[in-house]
């Protein structure tokens, strides 16, 4: 078990160590033969408890209970250090936390690996919320029928721009691959004037040395991946041993209260092929920006 790099910017949030932990606790309860139900008896646990623990849910994680599975695995004293240091760490409060009960759990989770991800590949058909500007964020936030309150709504919009500090950040902005449906230029969210701003923000941020964007153009019809709908890739950066901090997933973003994760090897296997195919036949960066700017002058026209 290896201790998290104590670079803040690569670790900003408390999910990440949350979701180490719970793996390594599971791990070794399965390689010492405990069912759930047996190791959270002789931790005096709830099965409830330890199975939120291992899944990476709970944040007040306690470290007396660490230390009781610690022991009752048989963890040595490396390990078991380091395992208390992960609760810690899980007891962080990140800045989404303020935001508590606008987002299902899923979300808020995708939210905190998201800030701890190295690389974030997406394909979207529309513009991804890390890229999107203030009024065309609100447009599409507002288009939800629960959506309703004002305050509701502009909490959300402040919680969506605060999300894009981690591709403009100074210190290891993370590395961001979106895989753009040509629709996207094309559909109006809000107006004329918001669309032509947003993708006056889009050509000018996709310059960014940590961002690739490639459109999908209509005359490359379906591409095998698109029946899959828009789906999110995020890949975590290696500790001291080379090993991945933390496995990489899958997102799939269903609305206000059905998200979904992938973690199964296979799973991300395929998702990666998926974004393999769009991206073999999208265009090149430079080509995505000028066909963004000719989108862009047909909305500017649009307002004469």
């Amino acid at each position: 078990m290896t201790e998290l790099d104590g670079d803040a910017e690569a670790a900003p949030t408390s999910t990440l160590p949350r979701r180490q932990l719970g793996r390594f606790l599971r791990e070794r309860r399965d390689a010492n033969g405990f069912t759930l139900a047996a190791a959270a008896k002789l931790a005096d646990l709830s099965s409830s408890a330890l199975q939120r623990v291992e899944a990476g849910q709970t944040q007040k994680v306690r470290k007396q209970d660490v230390r009781a599975l610690c022991e009752l695995y048989d963890v040595d004293d490396v390990d078991t250090r380091a395992a208390m240091d992960l609760a810690v760490l899980a007891r962080s409060q990140s800045w989404y936390h303020a935001y508590g009960g606008l987002y299902s759990d899923a979300y808020n989770m995708h939210v905190g690996l998201e800030a701890a991800a190295q690389q974030q590949t997406t394909y979207h058909e529309h513009v991804p919320g890390l890229l999107q500007t203030p009024e065309y964020a609100r447009s599409i936030i507002g288009a939800y029928p629960g959506f309703t309150s004002s305050d509701d709504i502009d909490r959300r919009v402040e919680h969506r721009l605060k999300r894009q500090s981690i591709i403009t950040r100074r210190t290891n902005p993370m590395m961001f691959e979106v895989l753009l449906h040509e629709s996207a230029l094309h559909r109006v969210i809000g107006s004329s004037m918001v669309m032509a701003r947003q993708l006056r923000h889009l050509a000018e941020i996709s310059k960014r040395d940590n961002i690739i964007l490639q459109v999908h153009p209509y005359e490359e019809g379906m591409t095998w991946g698109m029946p899959h709908g828009m789906f999110t890739i995020l890949s975590f950066a290696t500790d001291g041993r080379g090993e991945s901090v933390e496995p990489p997933i899958v997102f799939l973003e269903g609305g206000p209260s059905q998200d979904v994760y992938l973690e199964k090897p296979e799973e991300v296997r395929l998702y990666s092929e998926l974004a393999s195919a769009i991206r073999s036949t999208s265009l090149d960066e430079s080509q995505s920006r000028e066909l963004i700017r000719r989108a862009t002058r047909e909305f500017e026209r649009d307002q004469a």
